[in-house]
């Protein structure tokens, strides 16, 4: 649904672009590896100089970008707005809205875990977790299609619109027996079709098997172990809004506000904040912290502290006729969003409030880029042409342009 929204009279006012932080390092103790970062002095102010012609063109009000090769963090800077209406710089600690980096960063990181302890397999039937839907045309959906979006399921509906009239507790049954109903558009694995209706099942699933609510298994279970639990979240709404430097999205017609430390997706909303499509709230270092263990998983013999290697490999292995592995995207043939010097087999997810992530997995060269572009309207496409771009001019920028 497009909302429209009417600009507020201090928006007019945005303040200078703030002069950005860019970090070089390398941890100590980074072993040798075949693919060596080389940032260049004359290619980096080209990432520098795209960031701040983007803020200047409206692509998005603000921004924070992470580049890391080699295992170690090459440039993290911030660029713009938080809020256009109160002027707040973005800075390198700002909040943002991940939208569907929830699915690969919280709902799949939570089902890897609860594999890797042997409590599910991705080829397990959701019918036999998630009663509703064993019996039908849905009987035969296994975890791995919802993961791969070859469920045959819808790719939105706006349940908010019939939730939001219920009470808070009836919401949940009412959205399963909904969901449940919900005719498939294609049989199991026949083709891909991009699916948000998938990851909420996906988290009832997690749930059923853990016994816990989806963002407290994955806190206790991923982001507090590696140090990341207080920048990377969901927001519950029935509780108080956490104290931070959030950006802003959108100036929602819906909800009648500006929105800000709660969730904007509003599937979501009408669920309290917590979600297995979207929901989950971070900084750009927080992500690269989760990203940088994945990789760990991925490259070290017996995996890393928290990730086994082999189902990681499993995971993030293409899934034959996609462009999706397990919980993530894969570099599309024509027009990714990645650019043109990500290999096939790089791993990465968009978020719809201006979110991303991409990882050439075998030379350990990740790109975060956190934007608030729906902000004040979702109307405000330009990031998609500025994508590519930005993660050509950045792998330029590392010698990964190959």
């Amino acid at each position: 649904m497009r909302h429209e929204w009417k600009q507020c009279l201090k928006c007019a006012n945005v303040p200078k672009v703030p002069k950005i932080e860019i970090v070089k390092n390398k941890p100590a103790g980074t072993e040798n590896r075949p693919f060596s970062p080389q940032p260049s002095v004359a290619s980096l102010p080209e990432v520098d100089r795209l960031m701040r012609q983007a803020i200047a063109d409206g692509v998005f009000p603000g921004a924070v970008m992470l580049a890391a090769a080699d295992g170690g963090v090459v440039m993290h800077a911030a660029y713009g707005v938080a809020d256009r209406c109160a002027g707040r710089p973005v800075t390198l600690e700002t909040i943002f809205d991940l939208a569907s980096l929830t699915k690969p960063l919280a709902t799949t990181l939570a089902l890897l875990r609860l594999a890797q302890q042997g409590r599910l397999s991705p080829e397990q039937r959701l019918g036999a977790l998630v009663a509703e839907f064993d019996g039908g045309e849905k009987a035969a959906i296994t975890l791995a299609h919802l993961l791969s979006h070859t469920a045959g399921l819808p790719d939105y509906r706006p349940y908010y619109l019939e939730l939001a009239a219920l009470p808070a507790a009836e919401r949940p049954a009412a959205l399963r027996a909904r969901l449940a109903g919900e005719p498939l558009l294609a049989a199991p694995g026949e083709r891909v079709l991009y699916s948000d209706l998938g990851f909420m099942a996906l988290q009832w699933a997690i749930e059923a098997v853990s016994g816990r609510r989806l963002d407290r298994f994955v806190t206790d279970e991923v982001y507090a172990p590696l140090g990341a639990a207080e920048a990377l979240f969901f927001i519950d709404l029935r509780r108080p809004a956490p104290a931070g430097r959030f950006a802003a999205t959108e100036q929602c017609a819906w909800r009648g506000r500006l929105i800000a430390a709660e969730v904007h997706d509003e599937n979501a909303h009408a669920l309290g904040g917590i979600a297995g499509h979207a929901g989950l709230f971070g900084t750009a270092q927080a992500v690269w912290r989760v990203l940088s263990e994945l990789l760990n998983g991925y490259h070290r013999a017996g995996g890393g502290a928290l990730f086994d290697r082999t189902l990681v490999r499993r995971f993030l292995q293409r899934v034959p006729g996609t462009d999706k592995c397990l919980g993530f995207d894969m570099p599309a043939a024509v027009d990714s969003s990645c650019g043109r010097f990500f290999p096939p087999a790089s791993v990465g997810h968009l978020g719809f409030t201006g979110t991303s992530f991409w990882i050439d997995l075998e030379r350990r060269v990740a790109v975060v880029l956190l934007t608030n572009r729906v902000h004040p309207s979702r109307t405000n496409i330009a990031i998609r042409a500025f994508r590519p771009v930005f993660h050509d001019a950045v792998m330029q920028a590392l010698g990964a342009a190959q």
